[in-house]
């Protein structure tokens, strides 16, 4: 497999990219107010609905044969 050749095409839009962007950051913000918590470093979680969001590409939806983004 070369990675040279893998395309990373918008699968993510619209409301979808709206809401991993809200859910990621209220996950780092809870991280950063409660990070005495034991399980606080689970919240940093929430860079990864964050980059999908910014990127408008999940791994996940790819394998799945989802895409939210309109269609032109």
């Amino acid at each position: 497999m070369d990675i040279k050749n893998i395309k990373f095409e918008k699968n993510v839009g619209g409301l979808d990219r709206a809401l991993r962007a809200v859910i990621g950051l209220a996950m780092i913000l809870a991280a950063i107010i409660d990070s005495n918590a034991p399980y606080a470093w689970i919240y940093l979680l929430g860079f990864i609905p964050l980059a999908t969001a910014a990127f408008q590409f999940c791994g996940a939806y790819k394998v799945l044969g989802i895409n939210t983004c309109s269609k032109p």
